[in-house]
């Protein structure tokens, strides 16, 4: 698990979330019965906790950005894998710890795949079913993290590498790339 890099920005939306937690505990504690006390310091608590935490998801989300430069993809047919690289690159205002690139393959060959592929009818096999399953996956992906030690400033870039497996019966395969970072 890694640790996100907070920014001063997410310090000062902390800080709020904890001033916000103190004004609230102090207005329910001017009531008088112990147990409206007790409940409004544990509600204004829980207001407070998902306050905060849904705010570093959105600030970790729209402030720590990375983009993919100059990604090559090749196809190795002797071990039947295919090697993809290029640069990550810290395209927002603030340092990246680390990003995580999700590369997919999807077979697009529609000669493999028959009538019927995507609608199988439902209903009760009792008699066995004439259809064989498809012993072949029709989509292969893999996801790498790389961390960066020190963190990737703005404007900086660095490079990354992905092998992964290209089966041998895959025809114009559709390579879908996404990249997260925080």
């Amino acid at each position: 698990m890694h640790i996100p890099y907070f920014s001063i920005v997410h310090w000062l939306f902390i800080a709020f979330f904890v001033i916000l937690f103190i004004a609230l505990s102090l207005l329910s504690a001017q009531a008088k019965k112990t147990s409206v006390v007790i409940s409004g310091i544990f509600a204004s608590f829980l207001v407070t906790t998902f306050g905060a935490t849904l705010s570093i998801i959105i600030l970790e989300k729209y402030t720590k950005k990375g983009m993919m430069l100059k990604v090559e993809e090749r196809r190795i047919l002797f071990n039947e894998t295919m090697f993809i690289k290029g640069y990550i690159q810290n395209v927002g205002r603030f340092p990246l710890n680390y990003c995580t690139i999700n590369v997919k393959l999807i077979n697009n060959d529609r000669k493999q795949f028959g009538k019927g592929t995507f609608f199988k009818s439902g209903g009760l096999n009792i008699f066995g079913s004439k259809d064989k399953e498809n012993p072949k996956p029709n989509t292969v992906s893999k996801e790498k993290t790389f961390t960066f030690k020190p963190p990737l400033n703005p404007g900086y870039r660095q490079p990354f590498s992905i092998v992964l497996p290209y089966p041998g019966y895959f025809r114009g395969a559709m390579i879908i790339k996404k990249i997260y970072c925080h």
